[in-house]
């Protein structure tokens, strides 16, 4: 059964403004997710997952994504490092891990940026390097990892005799250290975090597939997984700045009469409201291509991601300024989405990159040369 994202979002709604003020998502509510089921949405019931699909999952992340990307934000990471085991992850590590991330028992980092390699992943330095003992050494510096704070376990990706490699590196070993990341644009409730792994050794069980496959394989469906939550998390802030916009227009009075009775007033209401519906035609697209297995569903969810993320940004800015100086408040939805929004248009591939991508896509599509 697919937990009630829509309820728990209602219930938490009050205390989203403080999360951001604060800079972190308090841990009886990261607790509480994992209790309700919304960190194993899309694991099989095995895993203790509720094995909803890829729709499900999408409205979980809309619903959450609504009152705030930090809570979305958990899922995301959460479930980009849980579908990266189920696809990749030998028997043992799939038994021993999906499980407790499942019920948030224990909470997953996904430490693959550095200091120059961000959207292009390939320019990762991290060693992971075997020993003869048989075990591994992980040493490099990561940056930006969501719930990095707290996180109990991270998936590196790093490089094992020139070859991209994952491993799973638990937080308690000795080696791992952290520096929380405080006061940035946006998702200020994440607990970002920069990361080093200086010497810091693991059982070569903890190896996630072999070495060669750590990008195109492991961080690929982890990234790909990221870009489907993060987009219908875009959908949900999407739509919450449209709803919030139009009750705000039709209470304000400008000289005795509605904001939402002058004409430009009404052509920008009902632009945001079809962006929010295209992004999320878009996403309910990639969700079904995503549940039919088809080849082309990466496709669809970046060009997902790239849209409903422009979406996101787009809507919350005209939000804001529909709003005035009430947008501009220190607790405005508004420009908590519009702070969040542009973070979106970066994370799991900037836009400028998806642009390329999509545009490869394209041309291969059409039986040109890209």
């Amino acid at each position: 059964m697919t937990p009630d994202a829509a309820a728990f979002a209602d219930a938490v709604r009050g205390r989203a403004a403080g999360w951001d003020l604060e800079g972190e998502l308090p841990s009886d509510v990261r607790a509480a997710a994992g209790v309700a089921g919304l960190l194993g949405v899309g694991l099989p019931a095995r895993y203790g997952g509720s094995g909803g699909t890829p729709h499900e999952l999408g409205e979980v992340c809309a619903s959450l994504g609504g009152v705030c990307s930090a809570l979305r934000g958990l899922v995301t990471v959460q479930g980009m490092v849980t579908a990266a085991l189920l696809r990749w992850g030998s028997g043992e590590q799939r038994g021993r891990w999906l499980p407790e991330l499942a019920r948030g028992a224990r909470i997953a980092g996904f430490a693959a940026t550095e200091q120059g390699a961000g959207s292009d992943l390939t320019g990762v330095k991290t060693r992971i390097d075997e020993d003869d003992d048989g075990s591994l050494t992980v040493r490099g510096a990561k940056k930006w990892v969501t719930f990095g704070q707290v996180a109990d376990v991270f998936l590196v990706l790093g490089r094992t005799g020139g070859r991209p490699a994952c491993a799973l590196v638990e937080a308690d070993r000795p080696g791992v250290e952290l520096e929380p990341v405080e006061g940035q644009l946006g998702m200020r409730a994440a607990q970002i975090a920069h990361v080093r792994f200086d010497g810091v050794r693991v059982p070569l069980a903890n190896q996630v597939a072999p070495p060669g496959f750590g990008l195109s394989h492991v961080a690929a469906t982890a990234l790909d997984h990221g870009r489907f939550t993060a987009a219908w998390g875009c959908v949900g802030m999407a739509d919450a700045c449209v709803r919030l916009a139009a009750a705000h227009v039709t209470r304000r009075t400008q000289r005795g009469v509605p904001l939402a009775e002058h004409q430009l007033v009404r052509s920008a209401l009902a632009k945001a409201a079809v962006d929010a519906a295209a992004a999320r035609a878009l996403c309910a697209r990639a969700s079904r291509l995503r549940s039919d297995g088809d080849p082309e569903a990466p496709a669809a969810t970046m060009i997902a991601k790239y849209a409903a993320a422009r979406a996101a940004a787009t809507v919350s800015r005209g939000t804001v300024q529909l709003l005035g100086s009430a947008g501009c408040e220190r607790d405005s939805l508004a420009a908590r989405f519009f702070r969040d929004a542009k973070v979106m248009e970066i994370t799991e591939g900037a836009a400028e990159v998806a642009e390329m991508n999509i545009a490869a896509h394209v041309l291969r599509g059409s039986g040109a040369n890209p």
